[in-house]
């Protein structure tokens, strides 16, 4: 069960994403199969970046992943990974 779904509803605005993300992208990097979704519940976009400000993916992103194989699900886990460190201050 992942710290999300672990956490009351009221307090997943509170959630740092960054920070999350981070965890989940240990995950993928460790996951032989199955990679995990970047998802964590926060579906917002930005409209300054066409970013999901909780996972940092694009709608079309978001979209494609079920139909994604593992290693292009890796590449776009290298690609979250990059935004999240030049959205950091």
């Amino acid at each position: 069960m992942s710290a999300l779904e672990l956490t009351p509803p009221a307090a997943k605005e509170e959630i740092n994403a960054p920070e999350l993300i981070a965890a989940r992208a240990i995950l993928a990097r460790a996951a032989i199969d199955n990679v995990p979704s970047p998802c964590i519940s926060v579906c917002r976009m930005s409209k300054l970046t066409d970013w999901c400000e909780g996972c940092y993916r694009t709608i079309d992103e978001i979209r494609q992943w079920n139909k994604s194989d593992d290693a292009a699900k890796r590449a776009l886990w290298l690609q979250i990974e990059q935004r999240v460190a030049k959205s950091l201050p």
